[in-house]
């Protein structure tokens, strides 16, 4: 007997993806898988928007809180162990329901993990270093001027820039060049976003309440188990708005001005997210309650 479709979930940030899979979690008894790069670190609570307690005491959750901040942690460890958490839960007679917004978590998952060689330490070092002398845009300029699309691909991210200049310089090929090995399990795509002016209040709400709720102090926590000033970035100082909290604990930075500017780049990110949705993951975006719909027709509850 071959194994279930399992039901994917995403949306852009702050579209309400967590709600709705909580309702349909305690309605048709899922069990729920998430998909981000975040929420994997315990004590990044505030400004991941990881679900509450009494939330995750309402369904189960799984890949959340499974790292300290100080720990690495990469997409070949988030698909061994989402693999295993489906498995386990399919073992049990349940379903499980992927949820996130990590786009290249849920890409590895429908496609396999990537079959680039492995990490050569010297050579990191050496881009590192690089990335220190030259800066950014220069290691992006490199990439672009082979591959303007791999340029785009890398959405301004350090560690990516890094690994693919460290994999092309080795081979002459990027990392997405060498293709995947084998998925575990098919994924049935459910995507959704709320008109773009619906989508920008609820980031402009959220942001305010994030703000209002201790998200400065939870970034002043994390700036003294990881400092924000290392090279390259630490991933954790990579997630949106956790440098301008910093600023705000500091004050350096006005908690209007925070707001703002978190803001801009939440809808920035919620754009790219959108892309990444329809192009990587091959998902048509639907209206939240057609999404919905389609969904509950799929876990057989209409």
């Amino acid at each position: 007997m071959s194994a279930p479709v399992i039901p994917m979930l995403t949306a852009p940030t702050a579209a309400g993806k967590t709600a709705l899979a909580l309702r349909l979690a305690q309605e048709a008894g899922l069990e729920i898988v998430a998909a981000d790069a975040l929420t994997v670190y315990r004590g990044l609570d505030i400004g991941t928007a990881k679900p509450t307690p009494e939330e995750r005491a309402s369904a189960a959750h799984h890949l959340i809180d499974v790292v300290d901040v100080t720990q690495s942690y990469d997409v070949a460890q988030y698909v061994a162990q989402a693999e295993a958490a489906v498995s386990d839960i399919l073992a049990r007679g349940r379903l499980p329901l992927v949820v996130g917004g990590t786009g290249f978590y849920l890409s590895a998952l429908m496609r396999g993990l990537p079959l680039t060689p492995p990490s050569d330490p010297q050579a990191r070092a050496g881009l590192e270093a690089e990335l220190r002398e030259r800066g950014l845009d220069a290691l992006l300029a490199d990439i672009e001027r082979v591959s303007p699309a791999e340029a785009a691909r890398m959405e301004r991210n350090p560690r990516r820039v890094v690994r693919a200049l460290e994999v092309w310089r080795a081979t002459g090929r990027f990392p997405g060049e060498f293709g995947h090995s084998p998925p575990a399990f098919r994924y049935e795509v459910f995507a959704f976003s709320p008109p773009a002016d619906e989508l920008e209040g609820r980031v402009q709400r959220r942001t305010e309440a994030m703000l209002r709720g201790g998200w400065p102090q939870e970034a002043q926590w994390l700036a003294g188990q990881v400092p924000p000033e290392q090279t390259p970035r630490p991933t954790v100082w990579q997630a949106l708005g956790y440098a301008e909290a910093l600023a705000v604990a500091r004050g350096h930075l006005s908690r209007a001005d925070a707001q703002a500017a978190i803001a801009l780049a939440t809808r920035q990110y919620g754009k790219r997210q959108l892309t990444w949705m329809r192009r990587q993951l091959g998902a048509e975006v639907q209206a939240p309650e057609e999404a919905e719909q389609n969904l509950r027709a799929f876990l057989g509850l209409t």
